[in-house]
This record gives C-alpha cells, structure tokens and sequence, in this order.
C-alpha cells in the first residue's frame, strides 16, 4: 500500500473489473475559459464606399482646393494702386499743368490736370461724396474678399479695389484740403486736354476693366463662390 503525501493516508484504489483490470479513468471535464473573446478593432476593417472617414479625406480635400481668392485680390490690388501712384508722381514731377506731351503719333497726349470729380472728370465738385463712396467701396470689397472663390471675381474685384484706394490717397492728400483733393489725371487719347474722351489715369482704366468684367460675370451667372446659376435648378461648380 503507498503513502499518500497528505497525511500518510492511502488513498482507495478502483476495484478490479472481472478481467483483472482496472476500468479506465473518467475524462477530466473542461473548465470554462475566463478569457473574453477578442473583437476586430475599427481599424481593421475593411473601408467601404460609405466609410466616414474618407468622406472626412474628401471634405478636407475640397476646402484645400477652394480656398478663397484673397491673396490674388488683394495682390492686383497692390499693382494697381502702385502703377497708379508711381505714373502721379512721375507726372507730377515731369509734366507742368496744362501742358501737353505729344507721344505716339498723336494716338497718346500726356495732360496734367486735377480732378474734384469721379473717374473720367464726371460730376466734379461731389469731392467729399466720392471720397466717402470710395471708402465704403473698399470697405465692402475687403469684407467680400473671405468668401470669393471666384478668380474672375477675384480679378474684378482686384481692379476695382486699387483703382478706389488709388484715386482715395490723392482725395486724402493733395490740394486743397483733406477729402477734397484733386485726382492727378494725365492720359488724353487722340487730342490733348480731353477734347476727344475725358483724360483719365491708371485708377480710372482699372475700375472700368473691372467694373464690365464684373458685368460680363454676372451675366454669365459666375456667383462669388465660384458657383454658377442655373436658372431655378442646383447651382453648378463653375
């Protein structure tokens, strides 16, 4: 008889079956697993055409590629309003009042005269009225400007822009007084002092290019975002 290791006490063994043999050992039931089950991780699956995360890429994607027009708005801007200030002191300096600077044949006359007028020596006398009409042109175009997805707009916009705050700056600086400056105007085309169309500057061909630029956009139904109008339907990605 063995010892068994807890007490010294044997332990009863199975009584032998008619062949002389013990019968088999009962199987050992299998305890439950406390494992829990591992379940796929989100980044595991399969990105399927609705997946929210590639519409999320996509989103990202098209904002990129819409930003808004403001710098080349505000860069035409700037051009203008260099070109116009630089051919006003240019003129300034080189060319006495009234007189006249034939140049190409008589196709071009360079004219120095002052404007209390708008653009082309209209209406003058409103100086103070176009000097507050001006600024709030430049005031609305700037607060357009967040939202212009439109390059022609933006190029419109640019034109008009510089033209304003270039005939602006002589309103604000020049003789007589402030807000009721006279615009340096120096190109005469075709005849000299205006005899044939009203003498104008660089400012005044810039608002008027981008004054029937703007024109030939809205007639063409190109809104600000870049979106085109289709007369009653969705609007369509210009």
């Amino acid at each position: 008889m063995r010892v068994a290791a807890d007490g010294g006490r044997s332990s009863p063994r199975p009584p032998l079956s008619s062949g002389g043999r013990r019968p088999a050992a009962a199987p050992a039931t299998a305890r439950p697993s406390t494992e829990e089950p591992s379940l796929p991780s989100p980044s595991d699956a399969p990105d399927g055409p609705g997946d929210p995360q590639d519409g999320a890429v996509a989103a990202s994607g098209d904002t990129a590629a819409r930003r808004p027009r403001t710098r080349l708005l505000l860069l035409l801007a700037l051009v203008v309003l260099v070109l116009d200030l630089g051919t006003k002191l240019l003129v300034v300096a080189t060319v006495e009042r009234g007189a006249d600077i034939r140049l190409l044949g008589g196709a071009l006359y360079l004219t120095h005269t002052r404007n209390t007028g708008a653009a082309f020596s209209f209406a003058e006398g409103f100086t103070v009225v176009f000097t507050l009409i001006a600024v709030a042109v430049a005031v609305v175009i700037v607060r357009t400007a967040r939202r212009l997805f439109a390059t022609g707009w933006a190029v419109a916009l640019g034109l008009v822009l510089g033209g304003a705050v270039g005939n602006l700056v002589d309103r604000v600086f020049r003789e007589p007084g402030f807000l009721r400056g006279g615009v340096v105007d120096f190109i005469s085309v075709f005849a000299p002092d205006g005899e044939f169309y009203p003498v104008f500057n660089v400012a005044d061909s810039a608002i008027v290019c981008g004054g029937v630029l703007g024109v030939v956009l809205a007639l063409r139904g190109i809104e600000f975002d870049g979106t085109r109008s289709t007369g009653g339907g969705a609007p369509a990605r210009d």
